[in-house]
């Protein structure tokens, strides 16, 4: 991989992110009354798309929001070309991301296939709500105000269709109304609560969350590692792999998730007791073994809908192994429009012949006299891997991320030297059970809270 193409600076990148942060302090102050430079974060957004097909519209949507006669229809403009530019960022800096790990460019995403009819009064509410939110600002929210958005997520939630929408608004209404007042705070998350602002104003349009298409794949999956989303009511657990098609087409990444609501008190290694009855392919990580899959549903973005049924273990199939044969010709899967932004960038990659500098605020690793900042915050307390063995390793396995202006390498493995071999230490390897110690332990103590939650509600049933 050429760390130097990473650390080169990206043509337009700086502007991009800059007109996105301006539109962004517009939202923290609100729309209802802009004041002057809350004007110019509108024109700045406009003028960062006066190239393209949306400069039109952006430049009617940002004049009357900075003269206070924006409607609905104007700030979904202004959500879309927020949007649209975040999209630029994340292909250019995918682009860069090809070019440094030297893999095959990932073919155009496909047009999504129609999608169920939404229930348009149900969007209209959810719409409304959010310009309400614009038009307060985030140092405007009040109760009475988020507080708008519980009879709209109860409606939706009853629709299939509907979910993904209802789910943001609830996850969100929830943020805020966690910091309500908003006079009253002392930090706003300003480019979260853009971010979610602006992706739940486009999927009020009816056929945004449009479905990619599915297909069916049969052939060898070969897992890299787990990756770990602990949240205090949920977690989900991602496993990036290889697939290899029995057809002898061309190799490509895949990933297999499974999400599952959690009680906040179960933590670490425990977290593994909830998501292995949903997915073999836990085990097969644990394990270092590959899985054979019979015609696995799997969605045009490398997304397997994961069927047990449809997969069984397969030979040993050590993970550094793969990555050094086989993820150098794998394909990366398109990325639908609504999805392109650069928080999703998550790229398996492998690095090698590194020197570790330990710095104040973390790890790096200097390749060819570059430097790669390792984000060891994500490395779940849930396995082995820790930041001792990532600073100790020769060898890691990781996503590529990108956050804070600069690309960062996320641990799922690593290689290390330990009386003269290489051990290999991965972020999942208790995803499907362990006889380590430690594991042990942490499995323990999780099956005791476990135990008690199901006792005590098992007692409120019966009264």
């Amino acid at each position: 991989m050429r760390v130097d193409l990473l650390t080169d600076a990206v043509d337009g990148l700086d502007e991009a992110l800059a007109a996105v942060d301006g539109f962004d302090q517009v939202l923290v102050g609100g729309l209802l009354r802009p004041q002057p430079a809350q004007a110019a974060g509108l024109a700045g957004l406009a003028d960062a798309v006066a190239g393209s097909p949306l400069a039109g519209r952006t430049a009617e949507a940002a004049e009357k929001t900075a003269a206070g006669a924006a409607d609905e229809d104007h700030f979904l403009m202004l959500a879309a070309a927020r949007t649209a530019l975040l999209g630029s960022v994340h292909d250019a800096l995918v682009e860069r991301v090809e070019e440094a790990v030297g893999r095959p460019r990932a073919e155009e995403a496909p047009v999504p296939g129609a999608g169920a009819e939404h229930p348009v009064n149900l969007l209209a509410a959810a719409r409304g709500w959010l310009c309400d939110l614009a038009r307060a600002g985030w140092q405007g929210i009040d109760h009475e105000l988020v507080g708008g958005a519980a009879p709209v997520v109860t409606a939706m939630l009853p629709e299939p269709a509907l979910r993904r929408l209802a789910t943001l608004l609830d996850g969100f209404a929830a943020e805020l109304a966690a910091s309500c007042p908003g006079a009253t705070l002392e930090r706003v998350p300003v480019r979260r609560w853009a971010d979610l602002w602006s992706r739940a104003m486009l999927l009020t349009l009816p056929g945004a969350d449009r479905t990619a298409a599915v297909t069916e794949v049969t052939g060898r999956l070969l897992p890299l590692g787990v990756d770990l989303h602990e949240h205090a009511t949920a977690v989900q657990a991602q496993v990036h792999a290889v697939f290899e098609p029995t057809d002898g087409t061309t190799p490509r990444l895949v990933r297999a998730g499974v999400s599952v609501p959690k009680p906040d008190t179960v933590v670490g290694a425990g977290l593994w007791q909830l998501l292995r009855p949903h997915m073999s392919v836990l085990a097969a990580v644990s394990e270092g073994r590959a899985m054979e899959l019979d015609a696995m549903p799997v969605t045009a973005e490398g997304d397997l809908i994961w069927d047990d049924a449809r997969a069984t273990p397969g030979e040993p199939a050590d993970a550094f192994a793969t990555a050094r044969v086989a993820l150098p010709t794998a394909t990366a899967a398109p990325v639908t429009p609504v999805d392109r932004h650069p928080a999703r960038i998550a790229v398996p990659v492998l690095l090698e012949g590194y020197t570790v500098e330990k710095e104040d605020d973390g790890l790096a690793f200097r390749a060819a006299g570059e430097r790669l900042a390792v984000d060891t915050v994500r490395v779940p307390a849930a396995g082995p891997l820790t930041a001792e063995a990532v600073a100790s390793s020769g060898a890691c396995l990781g996503l590529l991320r990108w956050d804070a202006g600069e690309f960062l390498l996320q641990p799922l493995a690593v290689e290390r030297t330990v009386r003269k071999k290489p051990v290999a230490v991965h972020a999942g390897a208790w995803a499907g059970g362990t006889a380590d110690k430690a594991g042990v332990r942490a499995e323990k103590a999780a099956t005791d809270a476990v135990t008690v939650l199901r006792e005590r509600a098992g007692r409120l049933l019966r009264k």
